[in-house]
């Protein structure tokens, strides 16, 4: 008798439990579980080639996102994941974008490949339209295995054309996949 009425009593639990799986926790979660394998399932086609590195589109892509790709090294070393999430003229939409993203994956609960478990924690830094960059680094707690190398980034950035909105997983010694993300 008493579960026949679980649905109706429990019903803000059993929402409280969606807090943490949202639809851009949900994909980063793939993207990081694909880290140890350097993005190569997620990798769509090729877009772009350099000496050192190769483009390609991504499988996975945030919602409402611009673009997403995936960058490899063509020789052992760094690889890494970019989503433009928002490209817009207006600072405040990306300004409130920003920190809506901030808060979906802040103290998220992300469940590797392996299925250790570990917490998105970063410090947020309220954006001002004078400053050029804004920038959130998370870490993954506990930072242990091969998820200490790993960095996930959110960028608000000023370009030529106004704000971008940048969510990257990539190897922390990887310095300069923003940059790539600002060219296209």
């Amino acid at each position: 008798m008493l579960f026949a009425f679980a649905p109706a009593l429990f019903p803000a639990t059993l929402a409280a439990q969606g807090v943490f799986s949202n639809k851009t926790q949900v994909v980063l979660e793939k993207v990081i579980q694909d880290y140890p394998n350097h993005f190569h399932n997620i990798k769509g086609e090729l877009i772009g080639q350099a000496q050192q590195a190769a483009c390609y589109r991504s499988t996975l892509q945030l919602p409402g996102a611009a673009s997403s790709t995936v960058t490899l090294s063509t020789s052992p070393g760094p690889s890494g994941w970019i989503c433009v999430v928002l490209d817009t003229e207006n600072f405040e939409t990306a300004k409130s974008r920003y920190a809506e993203i901030y808060s979906q994956l802040s103290n998220s609960i992300i469940t590797s490949g392996n299925q250790k478990t570990f917490i998105l924690s970063g410090q947020y830094e309220t954006p001002t339209e004078d400053r050029k960059t804004s920038r959130v680094i998370f870490s993954l707690l506990p930072g242990v295995g091969e998820m200490k190398n790993l960095k996930v980034e959110l960028s608000l950035m000023e370009d030529e054309k106004g704000w971008k909105i940048l969510l990257s997983v990539q190897d922390k010694d990887l310095k300069d996949l923003s940059q790539v993300a600002m060219g296209n």
